[in-house]
């Protein structure tokens, strides 16, 4: 019995097995009523006395036996820590998953510090058939970051194979190159012993995958579990990646600004790749509730189908990608049966290039806006944009800076390929200071106008050095009624020092 049809044993409770027996004696009392015709009264009543003890009797029969493959059941469980009254516990408390596994894990290397950090990068590792790329990923993390990058950072990888003389190779080849990281607590591996897995033997075919393939991806939802469980109170935020990928350079950088620019909106996972459970980044408080989820139902999907459902329960109903991508796929072996797997994210870059830095803000409109295409999805680095219907003169997007900033270069960019004409055709771009109003809405009394759209678009340098004071305020602002459409696809800051107040 695996834990799924536990659940459903657990439904049927005394409670309903009452009703069940409860129904059945009155349909008996009324068959014997439409007797009572045919037998005197003082002989019917000794056949329903009889009638009653039997069904009292059956219902404590199939109670016990209903007791009895419980307690069998939860016998046969009893070595794995993961067991059924967990299982069942987590089920009855889906609005309340803060809580970490209890699981006691092995600590081959290395030592989290005290010191939360801002960002852990998690990876997980099994041995493969063919090919072994694990030092080659830590080696791109590390060496794709800078110095002050590495002070903000933790990696831990989870080393989840059976096969201890492997774990133990692989740990003695990673002390011997990362040494120094090792010491200096930016790197940590673990294990998590069998005994705390569940069944993986005997699981549902869905999909009609195969039985190995079943118990693979199972194995990889509950290992990636375990890794989310220990990485929970590390640092601020958590990036997943697999054991065969390498980085672009300063990818921490361009993962802070991403996060600075959505500050105020609700997300649940940000997208830096388009390939399965790689560079999906995470605030590390919904971890724990993550790693119960993966748990929950660790043998019906695979693990990038089942964060599509998480992300969606949590209200986040579609996926926020960044681009490009800021790591890519380098195996060529898959770690399923060493299977070729070519697969690469085209969108990736290696080099560095530029991020705009859109410090935090404030973002409001009074334009007719489509449905969801809010403010906020123009203002990063993300596959979203804004999008209102026909704007008319005086019109306006309003950015409000949460401190003064200076400012060296703007660029706004309207339209998608798809749909060309959605642009600002007529408008201007100014920039303010000297902010006045309460918290739910500011605007700058005094505005300098920039310059004006051109086929759409806006961009500007050195304006640092045309700008003499601490911009507070940005508006692009509609200067002649349109039929069309807008669409903002994205508008890009970059600053420089801010001036002495």
């Amino acid at each position: 019995m695996n834990e799924t049809s536990l659940v459903k044993k657990i439904v049927i409770t005394s409670e309903s097995l009452h009703k069940l027996y409860a129904s059945l004696l009155r349909t008996t009392i009324f068959r014997h009523l439409n007797k009572m015709r045919c037998f005197r009264k003082r002989s019917a009543i000794p056949v329903l006395g009889v009638l009653i003890i039997c069904l009292l009797f059956m219902n404590l029969y199939i109670e016990d036996e209903y007791v009895l493959e419980e307690d069998k059941h939860l016998r046969d469980t009893s070595t794995h820590q993961l067991g059924s009254d967990r299982y069942s516990h987590s089920i009855k408390n889906l609005s309340n998953l803060s809580s970490s596994i209890n699981v006691t894990y092995r600590i081959l290397a290395g030592m989290p510090l005290s010191r939360k950090r801002y960002l852990t990068i998690g990876l997980s590792s099994v041995k493969r058939k063919k090919g072994n790329y694990l030092l080659e990923t830590i080696k791109s993390i590390f060496e794709q970051s800078s110095y002050e990058e590495l002070k903000e950072i933790m990696v831990v990888v989870h080393l989840a194979e059976f096969d201890s003389t492997w774990c133990e190779n692989i740990v003695q080849d990673i002390s011997r190159k990362f040494s120094h990281h090792i010491i200096a607590g930016k790197l940590t591996i673990i294990h998590t012993p069998v005994e705390f897995y569940p069944m993986l033997e005997g699981l549902k075919r869905n999909y009609n995958d195969p039985d190995d393939r079943v118990k693979f991806r199972s194995k990889q939802n509950v290992d990636y579990a375990f890794l989310l469980n220990f990485c929970a109170n590390l640092s601020d935020y958590y990036v997943m990646l697999e054991d065969d990928v390498r980085c672009s350079r300063n990818f921490l950088t361009t993962i802070k600004k991403v996060i600075t620019s959505r500050k105020g909106s609700n997300w649940v996972t940000l997208e830096f790749s388009k390939l399965g459970y790689i560079g999906k980044l995470y605030h590390s408080h919904d971890l724990p509730r993550l790693a119960h989820f993966l748990l929950m139902f660790y043998q019906e999907m695979p693990c990038d189908w089942l964060l599509i459902h998480f992300r969606g329960l949590l209200a986040q109903k579609d996926a926020i990608r960044f681009k490009p991508s800021l790591f890519q796929h380098m195996g060529y072996y898959s770690s399923y049966k060493g299977a070729e797997n070519k697969l690469k994210d085209d969108d990736f870059e290696e080099d560095a290039f530029e991020i705009p830095d859109n410090p935090s803000a404030n973002l409001n409109t009074n334009m007719n806006v489509f449905e969801n295409y809010e403010p906020i999805k123009a203002y990063s680095s993300t596959e979203e944009y804004f999008w209102a219907k026909s704007p008319s003169s005086g019109d306006f997007y309003h950015i409000v800076f949460e401190k003064p900033i200076k400012i060296n270069k703007i660029k706004v960019c309207t339209g998608t390929e798809d749909r060309q004409n959605d642009i600002l055709h007529h408008g201007t771009l100014e920039v303010g200071e000297r902010l006045v109003g309460n918290k739910k809405g500011k605007k700058c009394t005094t505005y300098l106008r920039l310059g004006d759209f051109k086929n759409g678009n806006f961009e500007m340098e050195n304006i640092d050095r045309k700008v003499l004071f601490n911009i507070d305020c940005i508006r692009i602002l509609v200067t002649k009624n349109q039929i069309e459409w807008l669409i903002i696809k994205s508008i890009s800051i970059w600053t420089t020092e801010p001036m002495n107040q």
